[in-house]
């Protein structure tokens, strides 16, 4: 498992998945919460994946450039992403939109807010 995942197996959970999880997750929410389109979480995950393979390599004697790794950390960080950003912009869709739009579970919203017709 250490091939593949370039680091050893402990300290890649402890430091890539989650201390460079909940950058990612803070990254999607601020993303979302300044309005930003989803596709710019793309780059963001290509930083933090470059950031986390990086740092599993001078920290913790990982290999720099495994190509399973720095994939690995890619979907991790892209997708841990995707998922704050929804989040966030579903609830902030629904609070400032009220009349509007009512949530639907945590990942989406529909019309019919709370508005009275009159």
């Amino acid at each position: 498992m250490t091939e593949v995942l370039g680091a050893p197996v402990g300290a890649y959970v402890g430091f890539a998945v989650v201390l460079m999880g909940f950058a990612a997750f803070m990254t999607g929410q601020a993303v979302a919460a300044t309005w930003k389109p989803v596709w710019q979480l793309l780059p963001y995950g290509l930083l933090l994946a470059l950031a986390a393979r990086f740092l599993l390599f001078a920290l913790f004697d990982g290999e720099l450039l495994s190509l399973s790794g720095f994939l690995i950390d890619l979907i991790l960080m892209t997708a841990v992403g995707l998922f704050a950003w929804r989040i966030t912009y579903v609830r902030k869709v629904v609070s400032q939109y009220p009349w509007l739009y009512r949530r639907k579970g945590l990942l989406g919203y529909q019309p019919g807010g709370t508005a009275t017709s009159g």
